[in-house]
């Protein structure tokens, strides 16, 4: 069977979700796939120093802001040298990747890898770049892909600033298969203890839970709807979250949990950074509220999903979030979006994969 390595990046969870989608895509077409974390292949100090530090840019008011539109946008000297630092890095872990999986399909779903595929010499395989980025920086765009998987025609104008000649598909976003097979609303709240006629509001933000989610979850409570607030992995956070329910019974605290298409499904408004919450959000038919907490590309994302339609924004403060939260309950929801089905993902992606002539498992086309 033919092969192919995915490798993503544990900076938050939407690098993992978009390999999750490509890995199951391939498997229904008969192709084995192992996926691996770029962070991880730095090496421990490097890997744990490079979050630290994207984390730390992401505290410090309009730091990332600055990096991302002043470096990573224009591809300044500064994105370079970065870049070619990681790029030193990972070579030799992807180099020794390759020689043993020996793969006909790389999917690089995180820009750190790009241009460490690329370098590989004497190359065999295909290389595939998705970004679901609305505009993807200049990491992302480097000679030597042979297709850019891209979600939006913006992003595919982003791609051409930088390659004029870019090969490009757009796909609709990929969603984890639980999201094409959701519960019902009745089922999800009487599952979760949450009332049929009641208002409910999800309240997360990201992996890394940005933002004062916990006081903006304990804010929404007192407001009357009930809360189904997510930590992920912030622990700090969780602890927080379950201090605060321990005086509120419509706030409902999760830390990080599997069950976000029930707790969507149960919803009436999910309050959320922008990201791809927001495509599966709107898969589920679901109003969004988008918090503007998070700095470069975020911006651009925000901007996008408002265009969209079906979305209003919001400061991280929380009585700004409860005041536009109770407007958001009172406006009508939208219907289901064109990627409640996953035959849009499955049609453009197998499209992709023919016009890098893998279009049959385990037959490379001429």
């Amino acid at each position: 069977m033919p092969h192919a390595l995915l490798v993503s990046g544990s900076l938050g969870q939407g690098h993992d979700v978009m390999a999750r989608a490509c890995a199951d895509s391939l498997q229904e077409r008969g192709w084995t796939t192992s996926t691996v974390d770029a962070m991880a292949l730095l090496g421990q100090r490097a890997g744990a120093a490079g979050e630290a530090v994207f984390r730390h840019l992401l505290d410090l008011p309009g730091v990332y802001d600055a990096f991302h539109f002043s470096a990573l946008r224009p591809g300044a000297r500064l994105a370079l040298l970065a870049d070619a630092a990681a790029r030193r890095r990972l070579g030799p872990a992807l180099r020794e990747l390759v020689a043993a999986q020996r793969p006909q399909l790389v999917v690089s779903v995180f820009a750190t890898a790009t241009s460490a595929v690329n370098g590989l010499r004497a190359r065999d395989f295909r290389h595939l770049v998705l970004c679901t980025d609305v505009t993807p920086h200049r990491l992302w765009v480097q000679d030597g892909t042979d297709l850019f998987l891209v979600t939006s025609q913006v992003a595919a104008c982003a791609v051409r600033r930088y390659r004029p000649d870019a090969p490009i598909a757009v796909v609709p976003a990929p969603l984890r298969a639980p999201f094409y097979r959701p519960p019902g609303r009745a089922q999800a709240r009487a599952e979760l203890g949450v009332p049929g006629g009641a208002r409910c509001v999800l309240l997360m933000s990201g992996s890394w839970g940005l933002g004062p989610l916990a006081r903006t979850a304990a804010a929404l409570a007192d407001a009357g709807p009930h809360v189904l607030a997510v930590a992920g992995r912030n622990r700090e956070l969780e602890r927080r979250l379950r201090h605060a329910a321990g005086s509120r019974p419509r706030l409902h605290p999760f830390g990080y949990t599997e069950r976000i298409p029930a707790l969507m499904a149960a919803a009436d408004l999910v309050v959320t950074s922008s990201g791809d919450t927001c495509s599966e959000a709107r898969a589920l038919g679901r109003r969004l509220l988008l918090l503007d907490v998070v700095q470069g590309h975020g911006r651009d994302n925000l901007q996008h999903e408002l265009e969209l339609g079906h979305a209003d924004v919001t400061s991280a403060r929380p009585e700004e979030v409860v005041r536009n939260a109770l407007a958001a309950l009172h406006r009508p929801p939208p219907g289901l979006s064109a990627g409640a089905s996953p035959l849009g993902w499955r049609t453009g992606f197998a499209a992709a994969l023919d016009r890098v002539g893998l279009g049959t498992a385990g037959e490379v086309q001429g």
